[in-house]
């Protein structure tokens, strides 16, 4: 390591430009590469878009709507950015998909300096910070955890979809660093008692603000339970709390967050507290929501396959920290313990999110930037110590990383036979087994593994194991991950997409808009029209006969749906027009009337 390392120290300005390189190439690759290039995935996606559409449709950027009835899943942030997206690019999947790849590559870049600043591999070397030995592992800690932040299954799949959850961590994450920030500051340079904090803590107030724009009480509860806890293990909340200007900054926080809510409950009334408070947030967290169980070692496994193969490092990168010695970290200046912070951070989401009822696996987005930082320090440490890996536990953790390589391996080769059947997509299994990406899957993870056991052989080389994994694990994004999500997302979704479109050029004023015996909202974004949906044909005729009175000669129905649905109908081929086929699914038009006739 100190052979090449020479050639950063000969220039800095080389190190500093490399380092710019390196952070960009994760964040093409990871978030922007693609970004555009399939259909919205129902069911959420087309909800959180079309909501968006809509506030620039009717011009009321206070109260979401989907498909006319108001949305009141989350705060109005991600619906803001898209809707922004949207006047800018255009309304397409880019726009829908960019506020989540933006608050990805921001918490990224955030990430980097914070480590590059703060990431020293031990306390011993943040008190010789200055020295060539320090830099080398501050730089070696930055390029290492910006990796594993972004090259991780988790962090790629939520900051590629048109969803709130990446925006949450992105503005979540990036108040709890804001907030490590101004507390290194305000030891490293103390400034007088005052009203106003620091620049970090004013930073950090307007992100929790965001984070509750994004998703509610939630983007404070956690960071504020978070630091808390934090605090309380170092015996210094007093001061802190003083250091941060509490009274300023819950003002900005207040002023930031408590208009949208109070226009919001003016125009929508307890509907709004009703569903928002008590339903989405309350209930998520006391009882099971939309069937969302699951047991208690849920969490276990979504971190484990979520951040594999980097989750192979991370019990011994927490087992390291020896947090049962208080005193020893009480000692230790505040640059030093970001890993701490880190440990903090990571358990304090998972205990959280494992004793709430309702579960998903979204919910561990946000300690997945704390785990990257805690494996990071980890391989900083290792490689700083003479040595050289030899401990027993970092060998474990080497071979459990083997391991993981493997089960990439078959999951990657067999992976198509453990699609379960999807009627809007019936041949994806067989499709994508079919398509080369698993053989090079395999073969990609089988070269590895080879790789990191012939270096685990050669001790001299060992070092080279987590670039290997990191090449790796980008190499199957490119060449495994990414065709393979495209392939399933183009059989499920590229159908509906296209009929949704043909209904929006064919339709005519007389014509209604319905879907029976499914619901898709990306129907609603592509046909940028209102549904009407019905689970089954049967129903969809008792509601439709209520109002039979209403239908004149001329109204027509647009319907999409699968043969077997309209023929529930009793229709036969001349009561109505096919207009478009399109895989499983119809679009035909039938005179209102016809349609609901008693046969």
């Amino acid at each position: 390591m100190n052979r090449w390392w020479l050639q950063f120290e000969k220039s800095p300005q080389f190190t500093r430009w490399f380092s710019l390189l390196w952070v960009a190439i994760l964040c093409v690759i990871a978030f922007l590469w693609q970004l555009g290039t399939t259909p919205l995935l129902d069911e959420t996606e087309p909800l959180f878009a079309e909501a968006a559409r809509q506030m620039t449709e009717t011009g009321n950027w206070v109260t979401p709507y989907f498909n006319e009835a108001t949305r009141f899943d989350k705060p109005p942030l991600v619906y803001w950015l898209m809707a922004i997206g949207y006047q800018v690019i255009g309304v397409n999947e880019w726009a829908a998909r960019l506020p989540s790849a933006l608050a990805a590559i921001a918490l990224i870049i955030f990430s980097f300096f914070t480590l590059r600043t703060f990431g020293f591999a031990s306390p011993k070397a943040a008190q010789n910070e200055a020295t060539p030995t320090s830099q080398r592992q501050l730089w070696f800690t930055a390029w290492v955890g910006s990796a594993l932040m972004a090259l991780n299954l988790q962090m790629m799949a939520w900051g590629r979809i048109g969803v709130s959850d990446m925006l949450l961590t992105g503005c979540m994450d990036g108040s709890l660093l804001c907030f490590f920030w101004g507390y290194v500051q305000d030891e490293t340079h103390p400034r007088p008692p005052s009203f106003i904090p620091n620049r970090w803590y004013i930073a950090f107030f307007v992100l929790l603000a965001l984070a509750v724009l994004t998703k509610g009480p939630v983007g404070i509860v956690i960071p504020g339970l978070i630091i808390l806890s934090f605090l309380l293990y170092l015996g210094n909340l007093p001061k802190v709390s003083k250091e941060a200007g509490l009274i300023f900054g819950f003002g900005l926080f207040f002023l930031l967050t408590i208009p949208w809510f109070i226009l919001v409950i003016l125009e929508n009334g307890q509907a709004y507290i009703d569903s928002f408070f008590g339903y989405h947030n309350l209930e998520r967290f006391t009882r099971v929501v939309n069937r969302h169980s699951a047991p208690w070692y849920f969490y276990f496994l979504v971190v484990f396959v979520g951040f594999i193969p980097w989750s192979a490092y991370l019990p011994l990168a927490i087992a390291r920290l020896r947090v049962w010695q208080r005193h020893y970290w009480q000692q230790q200046p505040r640059n030093a313990q970001l890993g701490l912070f880190a440990f903090i951070w990571f358990i304090a989401i998972f205990l959280f999110f494992s004793i709430a009822v309702t579960k998903l696996p979204s919910y561990t987005l946000p300690l997945l930037p704390a785990a990257a930082i805690l494996v990071a320090l980890l391989w900083s440490e290792e490689l700083s110590q003479p040595h050289h890996g030899n401990s027993k536990g970092f060998l474990a953790s080497i071979l459990l990383n083997l391991l993981c390589c493997i089960a990439l391996g078959v999951t990657t080769y067999w992976g198509g036979h453990w699609i379960g059947y999807d009627p809007a997509a019936p041949n994806m299994g067989e499709t994508i087994l079919e398509s080369p990406f698993p053989k090079i899957g395999a073969t990609l993870w089988t070269l590895t593994t080879l790789t990191l056991l012939l270096l685990l052989l050669r001790r001299r080389y060992w070092k080279a194991i987590i670039g290997v994994n990191l090449l790796s694990f980008a190499l199957t994004f490119v060449f495994v991950i990414q065709p393979i999500y495209s392939i399933a997302i183009q059989q499920r979704q590229a159908a509906l997409k296209n009929l949704a479109q043909t209904a929006a050029q064919v339709k005519q004023p007389q014509d209604e808009l319905m879907m029976i015996g499914f619901m898709k909202p990306s129907i609603v974004f592509y046909a940028q029209h209102p549904v009407l949906y019905f689970s089954h044909t049967p129903i969809a005729l008792k509601a439709l006969r209520k109002n039979a009175n209403d239908l004149s000669p001329e109204d027509t129905f647009l319907i999409i749906s699968r043969p077997e649905k309209i023929e529930e109908a009793n229709l036969q081929p001349k009561d109505y027009q096919l207009i478009d086929q399109q895989g499983e699914y119809q679009l035909v038009r039938v005179q209102g009337r016809r349609f609901i006739r008693d046969r």
